[in-house]
């Protein structure tokens, strides 16, 4: 019958319209959850000990804008009931989370270089939460529109209240989830989105008896926060770093003071081209590890590697085409066929990012800082981390942000460690925690594996960083 139990068996049931309830027991039985429910992937591991489910839910009937969600849950054996849920956002904007988050860096499944299969990820962040990807807005991977406009018109504003729609809706598919501790999480864009989407979850909720989104913190990482530290940030760290001239550095800072990241004026556009000469062919995201061979892209957002080659044994246990085998992948049309995606028939072949999205986005918000200090006031639990080889959103944009809002220091600068090595450096402030983590570049979770998952631990226990002690283990 497909039921979701929570906790116990249920005995009896009443059978309503789309809901199985139980006197004894919660029992729910959903007909489109059902319908979402994923038996198995192509390419899966034989056995696997969790749920999984994908599908659409429509946000706006009129233009016809539905957006695709992946759910894998938390392994039988650690109790999926009883853990929190955590929805992860990617950036770009418009890059995919089922083409980056789920299967590159936090989900159960590594897509592997044949394209084709998949293999466990050992760190996956499912040993500690139910996990939901969400494609938004729509035009992003799975996500569609029925207007071909929208593509055009995206926008900050559109994404959050859409995105909310998704949530309420969702919940309503997934009742058991309900009233669940729920984090949001992502990086890059997603410091637009994860505050903007929490502000909306937070205010509805004050209008709200008993609200069901139970919206308890944030976790973002290397997060785009206010237009001029993110570019006087990254400015310094590619001239500390060597990686440009003086003369580049100073017309940098002088041609793009005023503008935005996304959409930067045309002096700032002629000072950013000079200094992607200077910079040379390098992976901006992650300075000290190699390119993804041919036809690596320019674009200074969220990760775009075209395809695998012969690495060094050095660098064996980081490979950076793994876009390319998720790209591979999603493409396979017994793939879309499992994941109840592609329902339309999109005529177009799915990417990992959307660049017609990205250029054409129509609102960016110059600043979050002033939502920032709404949800710290409003008493969210919100940790910010940064790995520091990122010279896109690096550690300096990040900390000149978080001097802006001056919060007062509970904990200064600090080394955190695992065992004998140190993972990197905090700070607590006074409603928000920062992490710096050592050696890894935009895509943490894919980076450092171990010191990310330490780190979600860590935030889901509201517990400082460790001071030692072993790596995560995952039996």
């Amino acid at each position: 019958m497909g039921c979701k139990l929570d906790p116990i068996p249920c005995i009896f049931f009443l059978l309503c319209s789309h809901v199985l309830v139980s006197n004894l027991c919660h029992c729910y039985y959903n007909a489109e959850q059902e319908s979402n429910k994923i038996t198995s992937l192509p390419g899966q591991p034989a056995k696997v000990d969790f749920d999984q489910y994908s599908g659409y839910i429509t946000v706006n009937e009129e233009a016809g804008r539905a957006l695709f969600y992946w759910l894998t849950e938390a392994p039988t054996k650690r109790g999926p009931e009883s853990k929190p849920l955590l929805l992860w956002l990617n950036g770009g904007p418009g890059c995919s989370s089922i083409g980056y988050g789920a299967v590159q860096e936090i989900g159960p499944f590594n897509v592997n270089r044949d394209g084709k299969s998949l293999s466990l990820n050992r760190y996956t962040w499912s040993h500690l939460a139910n996990l939901l990807f969400l494609d938004s807005p729509s035009g992003t991977g799975f996500s569609y529109s029925n207007t071909s406009s929208d593509l055009y018109t995206s926008g900050d504003k559109r994404t959050a209240e859409e995105s909310y729609i998704f949530l309420v809706k969702w919940f309503e598919r997934f009742p058991q989830y309900k009233y669940r501790d729920f984090y949001i999480a992502g990086e890059s864009y997603t410091g637009h989105y994860g505050p903007q989407l929490a502000q909306i979850i937070y205010e509805k909720n004050k209008e709200m008896e008993n609200p069901v989104i139970n919206l308890k913190g944030l976790l973002l990482g290397n997060i785009l926060m206010e237009d001029y530290y993110d570019y006087k940030g990254m400015f310094d760290h590619w001239w500390t770093n060597g990686l440009i001239s003086d003369s580049t550095f100073k017309k940098l800072n002088d041609g793009c003071a005023s503008s935005s990241p996304v959409h930067p004026s045309p002096d700032c556009q002629k000072a950013l081209d000079q200094a992607t000469q200077e910079k040379g062919n390098i992976d901006e995201e992650s300075i000290f590890t190699p390119l993804c061979s041919k036809n690596s892209s320019s674009r200074s957002s969220d990760l775009h590697v075209e395809s695998y080659i012969n690495l060094p044994l050095l660098f064996k246990a980081y490979d950076p085409c793994t876009e390319s085998y998720s790209t591979a992948y999603f493409n396979l049309p017994q793939v879309q066929k499992a994941f109840h995606a592609n329902t339309t028939g999109i005529p177009y072949p799915w990417v990992a990012c959307s660049d017609i999205l990205y250029n054409n986005w129509t609102d960016s918000a110059p600043t979050i800082l002033p939502i920032y200090r709404e949800l710290i006031a409003a008493g969210l639990r919100i940790w910010i981390f940064t790995g520091n080889a990122d010279s896109v959103v690096p550690v300096p944009s990040t900390r000149y942000a978080l001097n802006a809002l001056n919060l007062p220091i509970l904990t200064d600068w600090h080394p955190w460690h695992i065992g004998k090595k140190v993972g990197g450096w905090s700070r607590v402030y006074e409603g928000l925690s920062y992490v710096i983590v050592n050696g890894a570049g935009h895509q943490v979770p894919l980076h450092s594996p171990n010191e990310a998952l330490i780190l979600l631990k860590s935030f889901l226990e509201n517990n400082p960083m460790p001071s030692g002690g072993p790596l995560f283990s995952d039996s």
